[in-house]
């Protein structure tokens, strides 16, 4: 989609001409699944897909939402003086939740505005897609009124509107990667203290391939909430033998030492993955740095394997996927991302392997799960910013 056709499509539906245009980010993560609720270590990156928002400030109360992604669904208008959370009002409460926070920690806007969003993120893949709106959301309204927010904050209130105002609770990780993201590089996040370093993503002669499996999922509807419940029960057990603050606090031996505590096996392996999964991804991140390229991908696989069995979030769609990209020749390392429950797989292929690779992987996901899966190769970009 061109800024032209954009700045078109806005004049259609607002019959004005917008003042800004912003973009964010969706975003992969390398390694480090389902431990930035659980106090871990996760290397996320922003990628070239994301999510445009045209703007134009209004004179009065009223915020006007409108989505080419959901055309059918028009302009839904909303009053800054009644922001709550209406399930009539789909995908805008994202938005919605972002105004509320921003307002609820003493910055309120004072006039309403018309914003005109296009993403190119497939909806439902699990690229957060709905991190890349919120953080798109709080940047352009922080700016554009001169709230003087900071980056970090707006990434907080980001996560807060997912968590209390929709009612998914998500980590840090997402909203995160969107606002802090760098080209060419990924992020080492520790989630428990916010302290993070960009470490530049070398791959030589090899691309980071995206698998969507095309199963839509969604967060709310999956078993996502479910796994932070077993995590907190996991957590409890865990602080009759030390005092820590999270789960990810915990080396494998130490945990390993408390194994028969456990009385519930489920229990025990949301624990195992975690603490596993938190020390999979420190090691990631040293053999990247070392160019190790192959021990990245073992760990990689190691990574969906712990998802696969111990956290159990992959399923038919994602295994189908990445345990045929495991038997593809050349193939240095694949496993889920994202919260998984469908959405998509990545894979770091040699670049003249990566035709071959998609004929094979497609023609097996076709033969087991009945439709086409979809391939992308990956460019790592930039975090939230303003374009024009």
């Amino acid at each position: 989609m061109k800024y032209a056709d954009l700045n078109a499509a806005f004049e259609t539906v607002f019959e004005s001409q917008p003042s800004a245009t912003y973009f964010a980010p969706g975003r992969i993560n390398l390694i480090g699944e389902h431990i930035d609720y659980n106090g871990g270590h996760v290397f996320p990156c922003a990628i070239t897909f994301g999510t445009y928002a045209l703007i134009r400030k209004r004179d009065d109360q009223i915020c006007n939402f409108y989505s080419m992604n959901f055309e059918s669904l028009g302009v839904i208008s909303v009053s800054l003086d009644a922001i709550s959370y209406d399930e009539t009002d789909d995908w805008v409460n994202y938005p919605k939740g972002v105004i509320k926070m921003l307002a609820d920690t003493g910055h309120p806007i004072e006039s309403g505005f018309d914003v005109l969003y296009y993403g190119n993120i497939p909806n439902g893949a699990g690229l957060s897609s709905s991190a890349s709106l919120e953080v798109l959301t709080a940047t352009f309204i922080n700016e554009m009124y001169q709230l003087g927010v900071s980056r970090l904050d707006t990434i907080k209130l980001s996560q807060r509107a997912e968590n209390e105002f929709v009612g998914v609770n998500s980590g840090i990780m997402d909203q995160f990667a969107v606002g802090m993201g760098q080209k060419d590089a990924a992020i080492l996040l520790n989630t428990n203290t916010l302290d993070y370093e960009i470490v530049p993503v070398i791959l030589e002669d090899a691309s980071i391939v995206i698998m969507n499996t095309n199963k839509r999922r969604g967060l709310i509807d999956s078993a996502y909430n479910t796994r932070r419940e077993e995590c907190d029960a996991a957590f409890r057990i865990i602080k009759e033998y030390y005092d820590v603050q999270f789960i990810c606090d915990l080396s494998m031996k130490q945990l390993l030492a408390i194994q028969t505590a456990f009385a519930d096996d489920v229990i025990w392996r949301r624990a195992k993955h975690a603490v596993s999964e938190n020390e999979r991804t420190l090691e990631a991140t040293s053999v990247l740095k070392a160019g190790n390229i192959n021990r990245f991908g073992e760990l990689m696989n190691e990574s969906h394997v712990s998802l696969r069995d111990d956290y159990e979030v992959t399923g038919l769609e994602l295994d189908t996927l990445v345990e045929k990209a495991w038997r593809v020749p050349g193939t240095i390392g694949a496993r889920v991302t994202g919260a998984g429950f469908g959405g998509c797989a990545i894979a770091i292929v040699p670049n003249d392997a990566i035709a071959a690779f998609k004929d094979q992987v497609g023609e097996h996901y076709r033969s087991v799960v009945g439709y086409d899966a979809t391939f992308h190769v990956a460019t790592i970009g930039q975090g939230v910013h303003r374009l024009d």
